[in-house]
């Protein structure tokens, strides 16, 4: 059984203004999911340094929001997506202290540990498409015929 959509909202993500309204609509779909604060934390630090690569990188882009159900636990899944130059080399990109932009270097591989689910596709010219995901109870119940 597959995670079924119960809702999904679209945000643009094109200035400064709209990093903070992804955050607090992060903010709010994870305290309605139930989320402890610490999960909503990372989940809204994650969900900021995507909007802010979407922005920064891409060019800008939008962030979807899901509410997701399995039937057994719910989750949100979040995708950020942009049509900017793309990633030449993701390996590179997910280490720990690379950076593009004069940062840290922790925004991509920190995002993902934050996460439960963590998905990335860049094609060079041609943009990036990041997607995150937290369950309530963890991770999401295994599939029949699945290990």
């Amino acid at each position: 059984m597959c995670a079924r959509l119960t809702a999904t909202k679209t945000v643009p993500i094109g200035s400064d203004a709209d990093l903070a309204w992804v955050r607090q609509l992060v903010r709010q779909a994870a305290a309605d999911l139930g989320l402890s604060l610490v999960q909503q934390t990372k989940l809204i630090t994650a969900a900021s340094e995507l909007a802010r690569n979407t922005l920064i990188h891409g060019g800008g882009g939008h962030m979807e929001l899901t509410a997701l159900d399995d039937g057994q636990s719910q989750g949100l899944r979040l995708s950020f997506t942009d049509e900017g130059p793309g990633i030449r080399d993701i390996e590179k990109a997910m280490t720990d202290g690379y950076t593009t932009g004069g940062g840290l270097g922790l925004g991509l591989s920190g995002a993902q540990r934050l996460v439960q689910d963590f998905q990335i596709d860049s094609r060079p010219g041609q943009g990036t498409t990041v997607t995150i995901a937290v369950w309530l109870s963890g991770l999401p119940s295994p599939r029949p015929g699945s290990r």
